[in-house]
């Protein structure tokens, strides 16, 4: 099972792209609604989560994926179900995907980019892990993307590690 985070004010194209390909590959998502199931993206879109944050079975988890946006990453980083993911998946060999304003500010201060390399969206770098300004960036169990115009890659690079190849996604390669 594939978490995927939905805060007030997500990034739409980061949590839709990533959602339509993970499910076209035949990976099991649930949309996650942080303080409520129905959340508004940032650009007005509202979505009715699958569910709430206190229903997560961490157990379940391949991933964990924190789409970006403003606010949405600071909503996401403030979620006391998002930061004990974090540090669940750190313990137990799970996928983190972060992208935009999250990897830089919803991962910083719980040791996921500790060692790691990292992108992010430009102006949300943080000392911890190693920016790399790049599009995608892959460290082991941490995938990460620098924004909106990666949201395809980002799904790919997910599909890819959840299902060990892109069967299901070949039709956005």
């Amino acid at each position: 099972m594939v978490y995927l985070f939905l805060a007030e004010g997500f990034e739409d194209m980061e949590a839709v792209v990533p959602f339509d390909i993970m499910k076209r590959a035949g990976i099991e998502v649930a949309t996650v609604g942080i303080e409520k199931t129905t959340v508004k993206s940032a650009h007005g879109l509202s979505v009715t989560a699958d569910i709430p944050e206190s229903k997560v079975d961490f157990k379940k988890a391949e991933a964990f994926v924190f789409p970006g946006g403003w606010p949405g990453a600071k909503n996401l980083k403030n979620s006391e179900t998002v930061n004990n993911a974090i540090t669940f998946a750190l313990h137990n060999d799970i996928i983190i995907g972060a992208i935009c304003a999250s990897p830089g500010y919803v991962l910083s201060g719980t040791g996921a980019l500790s060692g790691k390399r990292y992108t992010c969206f430009p102006g949300f770098e943080v000392a911890e892990g190693k920016y790399t300004a790049e599009k995608i960036e892959i460290d082991g169990k941490l995938i990460t993307a620098n924004g909106p115009a990666s949201a395809k890659e980002f799904a790919l690079a997910l599909v890819k590690a959840i299902n060990g190849s892109f069967e299901g996604a070949e039709d956005f390669l």
